[in-house]
């Protein structure tokens, strides 16, 4: 059985992100980059389905410039066999066009099943997985909890309003992760090494016959107002008193 684990290389989470001074975007220069949280899940469900043996290859993908490398070597430092690298100097590649880029994929590996996180820390569009599923035609299980694969079907639990709702779809699937999916592991030093000697393949999105041209223009980017600081009041009697007079809400 084989597994295709897309991948994005996004801002770490622990980074302040600061706007470009002509607020044209996001200041990247001299910033740490790293895997997106929800892709080390995918990647790490993906690899305990392998150790089940479940699954026999797990390919991770990325879009993204040549310096992607690095989070796909993290991939397969952490699990996958080999990895792809659809390589674009585009800065903004949109969710649409990426699951393009997957669809390709998918026709041309044959994977029995995609797994991607639910969404990028940096566009949290949550569009990628859904769009490759309409797509492919494949059926789609997202925000996961829990993935069980089992006779020829993937049952995907997912966390809904009123508690959990478990779905069987049939293989080839596509399944995006949640947060309670799982807790992913460390890459060790031995398997960083081995990383570096596993298959890494750079394609261009011409070779798939997919224009990653973008249909929205980003006009302004900005960072959100500072929020002023709360105060603490004596009584009952006073609260009401600046929310009805100061605030205006009541």
């Amino acid at each position: 059985m084989k597994v295709l684990v897309p991948i994005k290389r996004v801002v770490d989470y622990n980074v302040k992100v600061r706007v470009k001074a002509d607020n044209s975007g996001v200041d990247l220069a001299n910033v740490k980059m790293a895997m997106n949280p929800f892709c080390e899940i995918a990647v790490e469900e993906a690899v305990r389905l392998k150790e089940k043996g479940v699954v026999t290859e797990i390919i991770a993908v990325t879009v993204g410039s040549k310096a992607a490398q690095e989070q796909l070597r993290t991939a397969m430092a952490l699990g996958a066999d080999r990895s792809i690298l659809v390589e674009t100097d585009q800065e903004d590649v949109q969710p649409l066009a990426v699951a393009k880029v997957l669809k390709a994929l998918v026709e041309k590996e044959s994977p029995d099943l995609v797994i991607l996180g639910k969404q990028a820390i940096d566009g949290d569009n949550s569009q990628t997985g859904q769009m490759l599923a309409a797509l492919t035609g494949m059926p789609q299980g997202t925000f996961a909890s829990e993935v069980v694969v089992a006779d020829g079907k993937v049952n995907v639990t997912r966390e809904v309003d009123g508690g959990l709702q478990t779905v069987a779809l049939d293989l080839p699937a596509v399944v995006t992760t949640d947060l309670r999916l799982n807790e992913p592991r460390y890459a060790s030093l031995p398997n960083i090494m081995k990383a570096k000697k596993k298959p890494l393949e750079t394609v261009a999105p011409g070779d798939l016959g997919v224009d990653l041209a973008s249909s929205t223009k980003t006009l302004k980017v900005e960072p959100p107002a500072e929020r002023q600081a709360g105060i603490k009041v004596a009584s009952v009697e006073e609260l009401v008193d600046k929310l009805k007079n100061e605030a205006k809400v009541i």
